[in-house]
């Protein structure tokens, strides 16, 4: 006797659903129109990519600026200025100190 397994029937049952909206498009849009309409989801895709790209590359050129303008305070002002708050300033490193001292702040 041949025993199938869940996986194997969801499989087939999955293939079934995939022929079946298969055979819907081509009775919807016909066989004609099949190509037109998979370019143009090809290029829709590729424009949401490109816009993609370009927001990204936005949001880091934005964050690099604005890194690039925040004042640096070098370690000597820093360590006054965490010890002024009460923060212990032994064995931190500069970027340990500056959150500590932003959260004080």
């Amino acid at each position: 006797m041949n025993i199938i397994n869940r996986e194997e029937i969801s499989l087939i049952i999955g293939q079934e659903w995939l022929i079946l909206i298969v055979v819907a498009i081509v009775i919807l849009f016909g066989s004609k129109k099949l190509p037109e309409l998979a370019r143009s989801f090809g290029r829709a895709k590729g424009e949401f990519e490109r816009g993609q790209r370009e927001i990204e590359k936005e949001l880091r050129e934005a964050e690099l600026k604005e890194a690039s303008t925040k004042p640096k305070m070098n370690k000597e002002k820093l360590v006054k200025v965490a010890e002024g708050l009460g923060i212990k300033t032994e064995g931190k490193t500069e970027e340990e100190l500056r959150e500590e001292v932003s959260k004080q702040l």
